[in-house]
């Protein structure tokens, strides 16, 4: 394989986790999503309310992220605050997982947990509005009169948990190795392309 990992970052609507879950049976590759949740409970011993918590109540503060960073970089992440302590057991569990065989993550900052890591492709999909739309109608069954604050509420919420973990910006796309518009593509198309960088 040309890559053996490929990071997914995805926007609301955008079948992002469906393209991931096909690619995962096209190549009988593991994919990882709610599992690194799990684990991450498991290894902190927290349920899995507290840790969406953390999530939801991620604050935008860029000295928290300096803050996180400088001490787990500094090898002192009892130093860290609770929130601080589950991104860094989220990024072990993806190391951990990585270290296994050739995977694909879905979200919690996986690119970052695999920085400096040989053969990983950071991948970020999205598409149009009206495409969102109408599988946030379809596949995932939002009331009409929901589906647009939804998917502000979703993409709000990822983009503040990749910020305050990585200071960088979720949507800014010069930051990933390859963009698809799922859109444009469909499913089969996406997964098609991804498969190409993993054979």
């Amino acid at each position: 394989m040309r890559y053996r990992y490929l990071t997914i970052e995805r926007e609301y609507g955008s079948g992002g986790a469906r393209i991931a879950k096909e690619l995962s049976k096209a190549l009988k590759i593991p994919c990882y999503g709610h599992e690194i949740l799990e684990l991450t409970c498991e290894r902190l011993g927290i349920s899995e309310t507290k840790l969406a918590k953390y999530e939801e109540t991620a604050t935008n503060s860029f000295l928290f992220s300096v803050f996180v960073m400088s001490n787990s970089v500094s090898g002192r992440p009892e130093a860290v605050a609770g929130e601080g302590q589950i991104y860094l057991a989220e990024q072990a569990v993806i190391r951990d997982l990585a270290a296994k065989g050739p995977a694909i993550f879905i979200g919690h900052c996986a690119s970052e947990a695999l920085r400096g890591v040989n053969g990983v492709a950071n991948v970020f999909i999205r598409a149009d509005k009206s495409h969102k739309k109408a599988r946030i109608l379809t596949d995932y069954g939002i009331d009409e009169k929901a589906a647009e604050a939804t998917r502000k509420y979703y993409d709000k919420k990822r983009a503040n948990y990749y910020y305050v973990n990585t200071a960088r910006r979720w949507d800014d796309l010069t930051g990933y190795d390859l963009v698809l518009d799922s859109g444009k593509l469909g499913t089969a198309g996406c997964v098609a392309a991804l498969a190409g960088l993993m054979k």
